[in-house]
């Protein structure tokens, strides 16, 4: 799978690292993701209204998509990743039931 991130601003390489790790574990749940596209958007810049991280899945059919705001970019893509793990499992149990 191909990870794309956008960002308004330089990330360091930890924190590239953490979401290209959270983002790469969706495979385990569904091998047929082509590519995740990772937003990153700064609301403000004031460290209280935080980062907005967005996700698009690009997967044969609809693509799935999630967002969450947090101070912290890790936490917000840990949310964002566990969101987009829950729309994956009921895009399996739809797609499994039809067949």
């Amino acid at each position: 799978m191909q990870v794309i991130i956008h960002k308004s601003s330089e990330l360091s390489d930890a924190t590239t690292e953490v979401i290209n790790e959270k983002v790469n574990k969706l495979e385990t749940y569904y091998d047929r993701i082509e590519r995740a596209e990772v937003f990153i958007k700064e609301d403000d810049g004031s460290a209280a209204n935080g980062h907005t991280v967005e996700i698009r899945l690009a997967i044969p059919g609809n693509d799935l998509f999630a967002t969450h705001t947090d101070e912290s970019i890790e936490r917000a893509t840990a949310e964002v990743t566990e969101a987009l793990r829950r729309q994956i499992r009921k895009h399996k149990s739809k797609h499994t039931n039809h067949a």
